[in-house]
């Protein structure tokens, strides 16, 4: 398309978009002004969002950024459509990823929190947070969160600590909390038990050993990654209906370098098609073994301790786990029990997501919630509607969890975090604490040293900084929140637990209405990021260069419910591109008096592009809204771009060009005006900050951020204006397209005639039809040299074109001889190919196709080409 004319602009308006110099002074203009602090007094209908609390030690990453971009989109619309909205801010204190921080700046002085001692140390912690923690909010505000910054909160500030202890207490009275040796996931480098989803896991190369235990028949193999843990072996398992081992069942077989005997037993979780069909039995090192152990009542034999240091009496007493595995398989190899070996083998190994340690399974004395009875009604909530997932297909997985969920560990070994609320007293007494409740004091009375995992106080998040446990007026306002966005990857690790912790503390009041899972970010390739890979993209930089608008846009055109999208920085570099094609055209509207003062005239006074782009319009704003509804923000915004982009900028600002030019100044000014209005007003949500800028110069209000969201006129769309504006895109594209075949540059005019467009309705639009396919008036000496006949509903457009001096002809015919011979080669190639027996009774059905539409393609192109030559008058 040609540019757009802004030769004269007003003078308010710069000649280009520079983010840079706008955005930070636009928002702090909003902050400045309050239009993102809910009013918990508003009797308009309340919209909530609380925010994933990021973690304190942060910064923003392009999964934030999709996710910020999201529920800003999802805030901006609902204020504008008369929602008492507030998005609730704040951080999580995140006790090991903090804890490590500490330490580290700690150990650059040589010293180690012990060093310090709890206390002094948690006070450390305080300060660090005060001076380098919660840098990601500054970020979030480039970004242009629309958050209430007066409501910000923190996982342990004292509101919130004073949720926590309340739960806790509540649930401990309830028998929902209790303490019990299990096995958890242990960092020997954190020293403390691990929630899942602080455990990375990878494909790492080990060793698969196969070890006889016992002698003759009464042998039985067993394989392992973990030759270590032999030591703590209490049986082998076999499958009940094994005959393999069906007279080994209650006997008794020794267990290597030990000098014990040890059972095997029947279970039923013993798959008898992997390895040999028989499996050691460690239960206090496995946590599959020990609910083996458990059903048949076996001893837990711990062999390594907190620093996975091998603590069984013998030779390998006081070995690093790392060191006693090759050990101990050398023993085994020198009485000869190791029965095979194989190396490397590739197998799942955990690692602790802060320091990559490698994660020991380890049976832990461990404070546990009870989730049975609260992950029913979790299930339940969901099951009847009152909580709406996005997309539905997530469902089953949400019930994979919620219905086969074991209890929780919550306990740390930490010392940053709530500290968990029992005591115990010198005669054994156990008292667990409320937040109103006096502390036992007194000699012998001492506090558990555990924290709570942090997941246990962010699973609140969503009632607890409403003011929970008491009855405040934004508890009462604000709760349920109406959407949670986040990842599905947390699924489990979040959503489920705000959910049980919600609805128990809310009398069975769901947290949500709606939760939107979106994916993963990805590279172009598909590829998860990552720093290893080099492939990571800081969303900081793409602001940097681009804009926060063209970022937040990249974001939200690729975010669908439940699935990952690939980003790319030419991706970016478009969406700024879409930026400036939205300013140009605002200044050209705006330079020839777009105005939104006054009414729209009467459809009547209209013409038909007129009628045509405001039809659109009206399509748009109803397909926008239902697109937000239902969380397809990549429908949304790929409808907001084609409109933009194509429908107004690439064709009704060319014919309004026009208009002007022919005297149908205020009714095309009030169009533009109008048109320009709602369309800001629609992008607004995905694009604030230019689209702040340029609806105030164009309309002279205060803020876009306050302005109403757009509804549909009711209109009844025109047919008969589509059909005629449809007719006047086709035409002139056929027309460009014949351009192109003859030879000629985009912007070059040449002569022509338009004939026939009487006949077929477009009479009124062979004005445009010229301007916008850069076709003169016709002269005393004009010559037909080229002819292209268009066919349309109602009938075919003859258009004739002059190109004498038009072309070099010369040239022209040289570069057409070069293209003619590639596609002569190409079908040459193509045919040969095909005419060989030998490879079509081997080629696959699919790869001879291709080549079959290679030789079609050749031929079209060998036709065009030699039709173009003919055509051409000689050099």
């Amino acid at each position: 398309m040609t540019e757009l004319d802004t030769a004269t602009q007003r003078p308010d308006l710069p000649a280009a978009w520079t983010p840079a110099e706008v955005e930070a002074e636009l928002y702090q203009r909003w902050v400045d002004r309050r239009y993102f602090e809910a009013d918990v007094k508003s009797d308009k209908p309340p919209f909530t969002i609380v925010l994933p609390p990021p973690n304190v030690t942060g910064s923003l990453h392009m999964g934030h950024a999709m996710n910020h971009s999201v529920m800003d989109a999802l805030t901006r619309r609902r204020r504008m459509q008369g929602y008492e909205v507030l998005w609730l801010p704040g951080m999580d204190h995140a006790g090991i990823a903090t804890q490590n921080a500490v330490e580290r700046d700690l150990a650059k002085q040589g010293l180690s929190r012990q060093d310090l001692g709890r206390e002094k140390f948690v006070e450390r912690v305080w300060e660090w947070k005060e001076e380098y923690g919660g840098k990601i909010l500054d970020q979030m505000k480039r970004l242009g969160d629309g958050i209430d910054w007066s409501r910000e909160r923190f996982t342990m500030d004292e509101g919130l600590s004073r949720a926590v202890q309340t739960i806790f207490k509540k649930m401990y009275d309830d028998g929902l909390i209790y303490q019990a040796e299990r096995i958890i996931n242990w960092c020997p480098r954190c020293q403390t038990a691990l929630s899942d989803i602080e455990v990375d896991h990878s494909e790492d190369e080990g060793e698969l050993v196969s070890i006889r235990y016992g002698d003759g028949d009464a042998s039985i193999v067993v394989a392992t990654t973990r030759a270590e843990t032999m030591l703590g072996d209490t049986a082998v398992a076999v499958h009940p209906d094994d005959e393999r081992y069906r007279h080994l069942i209650g006997t008794e077989v020794e267990l290597p370098l030990t000098g014990r005997r040890i059972p095997v037993v029947a279970d039923s979780h013993v798959d008898p098609k992997f390895g040999t069909g028989a499996v050691k039995v460690t239960p206090a090192h496995d946590p599959n073994d020990f609910e083996i152990g458990q059903r048949h009542g076996l001893p837990n034999l711990t062999v390594m301790d907190g620093r996975a240091t091998i603590t069984a009496n013998g030779p390998f007493l006081g070995l690093d786990r790392f060191e006693a595995r090759p050990a101990i398989v050398a023993a085994l190899r020198a009485e000869g029990r190791i029965v095979a070996e194989k190396r490397p083998y590739v197998h799942s190994v955990g690692h602790c997501s802060r320091c990559n340690t490698v994660v020991e399974p380890r049976l832990s004395l461990q404070w546990w919630v009870k989730v049975e009875s609260i992950a029913a009604k979790a299930s339940a909530a969901v099951r009847d509607g009152r909580t709406k997932i996005h997309p539905a297909e997530l469902n089953k997985r949400y019930f994979d969890w919620t219905d086969n969920l074991h209890d929780w560990c919550i306990s740390r070994q930490l010392w940053w975090g709530h500290r968990i609320p029992v005591w115990y007293g010198p005669a054994g007494e156990v008292v667990c604490v409320g937040p109103d409740d006096e502390v036992p004091t007194g000699e012998g009375w001492r506090q558990d040293e555990d924290v709570l995992d942090t997941w246990f106080s962010s699973g609140l998040w969503p009632f607890s900084t409403l003011g929970w446990p008491e009855s405040t007026e934004d508890l009462r306002k604000f709760y349920p929140t109406s959407v949670l966005s986040t990842g599905y990857d947390i699924l489990f690790f979040w959503v489920v637990r705000m959910m049980m912790f919600g609805l128990y503390a809310m009398d069975d009041v769901q947290p949500f209405d709606h939760v939107f899972l979106h994916g993963l970010i990805r590279d172009q390739h598909g590829k998860k990021m990552s720093k290893s890979k080099g492939n990571g993209i800081d969303p900081l930089d793409w602001m940097e260069r681009y804009g926060a608008d063209a970022t937040r846009f990249t974001l939200l055109r690729g975010t669908n419910p439940g699935s990952d999208m690939a980003v790319a920085e030419e991706w970016a570099a478009g969406s700024r591109n879409f930026t400036t094609k939205l300013w140009n055209a605002t200044r050209f509207a705006l330079a020839n008096g777009a105005t939104v003062a006054r009414p729209l005239p009467e459809r009547s006074e209209l013409t038909a592009a007129d009628r045509w782009i405001l039809d659109e319009l009206d399509a748009l704003v109803s397909t926008v809204d239902t697109n937000f509804e239902a969380f397809q923000f990549s429908r949304a915004c790929e409808a907001l771009y084609s409109f933009t982009w194509d429908e107004f900028c690439d064709w009704y600002l060319e014919i309004a060009k026009v208009q002007l030019a022919d005297g149908r100044v205020e009714s095309t000014q009030s169009v533009l005006g109008h048109v320009l209005d709602t369309l800001l007003r629609l992008l607004h949500p995905a694009i604030p900050f230019i689209t702040e800028t340029l609806w105030t110069t164009l309309t002279g209000e205060e803020s876009l951020v306050i302005a109403s969201w757009p509804t549909p006129s009711g209109a009844e769309r025109d047919a008969d204006a589509k059909a005629e504006i449809e007719g006047l895109k086709k035409l002139a594209t056929e027309i460009r397209r014949f351009r192109s075949e003859q030879g000629l540059k985009p912007g070059q005019k040449v002569a022509g005639k338009v004939r026939g467009a009487c006949c077929v309705g477009l009479t009124d639009q062979v004005p445009s039809v010229r301007s916008i396919t850069r076709l003169t008036e016709p002269g005393e000496e004009f010559t037909v040299s080229a002819t292209l006949e268009v066919g349309l509903p109602k009938g075919a457009v003859k258009v004739e074109l002059d190109l004498s001096g038009a072309i070099d002809v010369a040239a022209e015919r040289k570069r057409l001889a070069k293209d003619l011979a590639v596609a002569q080669k190409e079908l040459e190639g193509t045919t040969k190919k095909l005419g060989n027996e030998a490879f079509l009774a081997k080629a696959p059905a699919d790869v001879k196709a291709k080549i079959e539409e290679r030789k079609a393609t050749a031929e079209s192109e060998i036709a065009r080409i030699n039709e173009r030559l003919a055509a051409l008058p000689e050099a």
